[in-house]
């Protein structure tokens, strides 16, 4: 009896310890987001002079956002964005789930070779030179597609896909094929229903992962009305390119402001998106980790 409370002690204190470092962990990574917000919404002079600690608001004002959402430039980035967000990710959740079906199935012959070729990918790739070519050669610098089609399917959301395909009961397609029907009746009629929670988790990976992309339009776009959101905050952060949107003010404490607004303007709305898609994003992730 002593030796179970004993236990139970060294659990409860474990439990505690636990608590307090992921709580800490936790807000240091928290802490960088809140202080861009509550710098975005304070008197820029007063930020200067916080000594890089900011709690509160400090002479709350919007003029920041009010500048920002005055940018032609940004509006340009958020049309874009969300384009090259719904309609790529549209795209490459069709394209992954047609795949991933096919590679699925017991009587595909050659699966284990386009697997193997697959997987490859993973770990290898021809380069940055090869892959510029390649777009080059198809006509697709300094257009939309450039965003969507090199980066169409990710390696890894289509392993995901095919193990949770592998999960689903054999029976039922045996049934269906019983029953008349062929490959495509029994894809969207009977497998994509079954399979909502990974379809979401793999729209939420690939519309943040086209929302947060920057690296692809740097490459590939030289025309600015193209330009997505990301590469515009990017010009705003990196090349000290604030003219674009403060225009009126030549102020560098004035300009960090403006920085924060644009940072917390282009994070939001994927911020909102998540909550959605929260109940199948844990067991998209558990996917992976459990061999079927």
């Amino acid at each position: 009896m002593e030796q179970i409370t004993n236990n139970g002690k060294g659990s409860r204190l474990f439990n505690a310890l636990n608590i307090a470092f992921l709580t800490g962990v936790m807000l240091l990574a928290l802490y960088p987001c809140y202080y861009v917000l509550m710098a975005s919404v304070s008197d820029p002079v007063q930020v200067s002079n916080s000594g890089g600690w900011l709690w509160f608001p400090k002479g709350f004002g919007m003029y920041s956002y009010m500048d920002v959402l005055k940018s032609r430039l940004i509006w340009i980035g958020y049309r874009n964005t969300l384009f090259y967000a719904v309609c790529g990710g549209v795209l490459s959740v069709f394209v992954t789930v047609m795949a991933a079906f096919g590679l699925s199935r017991k009587t595909l012959p050659g699966k284990n070779i386009l697997l193997f070729l697959i997987m490859v990918t993973m770990y290898f790739s021809g380069g940055l030179i090869p892959t510029y070519l390649v777009v080059k050669a198809f006509g697709l610098i300094d257009t939309p597609f450039a965003m969507i089609i090199p980066g169409l399917v990710s390696t890894y959301n289509l392993i995901i896909t095919i193990t949770y395909f592998r999960g689903l009961p054999y029976e039922l397609e045996e049934a269906a094929k019983i029953d008349g029907a062929n490959d495509y009746t029994i894809l969207f009629r009977i497998m994509m229903p079954l399979a909502t929670p990974i379809i979401s988790v793999i729209s939420l990976y690939y519309m943040v992962a086209i929302w947060n992309n920057y690296f692809t339009g740097l490459i590939y776009l030289n025309n600015r009305s193209l330009y997505s959101l990301q590469m515009v905050l990017r010009e705003i952060l990196i090349q000290n390119d604030t003219n674009a949107i403060a225009a009126n003010s030549d102020m560098q404490v004035y300009a960090e402001n403006v920085k924060y607004a644009t940072i917390v303007v282009s994070t939001i709305p994927i911020l909102c998106v998540y909550p959605f898609l929260q109940k199948y994003f844990t067991k998209g992730v558990m996917i992976g980790a459990i061999k079927q």
